[in-house]
């Protein structure tokens, strides 16, 4: 219990830092801290990041941040695709999963790594309306965002992660949004699509371990209210230098632990 605690702190510390990202670090913390399998972590995974995500996404609609409309097309869109995603990874060895996992992390660590990667473009098919603050709706907005909430289902159906690693650089490069409301929407979208993509564990028999699931859930949630109130003495920066050496650090040694074995 102890350990669930600590690693559930850990993981909301650093989900409230990067605003949406650090939900991916909870299927490879539960499976190094209680010896679980990717499909035995990703339930518990999902039910907590969902219920930190949900506690974000309340900050940002209080401050007007969530972009609710495109959150909710890229759910209905994602949803779905989480079972889809549970179909695949169940047809998938251990083995393979984890390799997969683990080169998602890399490739998340390395566009962080990289500056200036992830920017928007002057050209972007979701723009804001500078005199009314919303976002046109046009048909290349809707398929751009149907396109990140697919996406995101099928990654979340797959590995069990939260899907912010998409959403965030996929708003960044297809929108003019601002970080804050990307951050903001990312997080409502999390919490919805990482609701279907618990349903669909359920729905092909993988069990939902409650008595690590809540206090990992309150666990988050409480490091996530933490961090959020340390993000504004940090450097935006170094958390992201920090966030991406971290992931680094855990794709490689996931990658180790799957090929060689002690």
């Amino acid at each position: 219990m102890t350990v669930t605690v600590l690693l559930g702190a850990l993981i909301g510390l650093v989900l409230g830092l990067t605003g949406a990202g650090g939900g991916i670090l909870a299927v490879p913390a539960l499976m190094a801290g209680l010896g679980w399998s990717v499909q035995q972590a990703a339930p518990v995974a999902l039910l907590a990041v969902a219920g930190g995500a949900a506690t974000g996404a309340l900050e940002g609609f209080r401050r007007g941040l969530v972009r609710y409309r495109a959150a909710l097309v890229m759910a209905v869109a994602g949803v779905p695709l989480t079972a889809v995603g549970q179909s695949v990874a169940q047809g998938l060895s251990q083995t393979v999963l984890q390799t997969a996992f683990a080169l998602v992390m890399l490739v998340v660590a390395v566009r962080l790594l990289t500056p200036g990667s992830g920017e928007g473009n002057a050209a972007a098919p979701c723009r804001v309306d500078p005199d009314s603050g919303r976002l046109v709706w046009t048909p290349a907005t809707a398929l751009a965002v149907a396109a990140i909430g697919a996406l995101t289902g099928f990654a979340t159906g797959l590995l069990g992660v939260g899907g912010g690693f998409i959403i965030v650089p996929a708003l960044r490069r297809l929108s003019n949004l601002g970080m804050h409301a990307i951050v903001a929407t990312s997080l409502f979208v999390i919490a919805l699509v990482g609701s279907g993509g618990i349903v669909a564990a359920l729905w092909h028999g993988r069990t939902l371990s409650l008595a690590v699931a809540l206090p990992f859930l309150a666990a988050i949630v409480a490091g996530m209210l933490a961090g959020r109130t340390l993000v504004a003495r940090l450097s935006p920066a170094r958390v992201q230098r920090g966030f991406a050496l971290a992931l680094l650090a855990v794709a490689l040694g996931m990658l180790a632990a799957t090929w060689w074995p002690r």
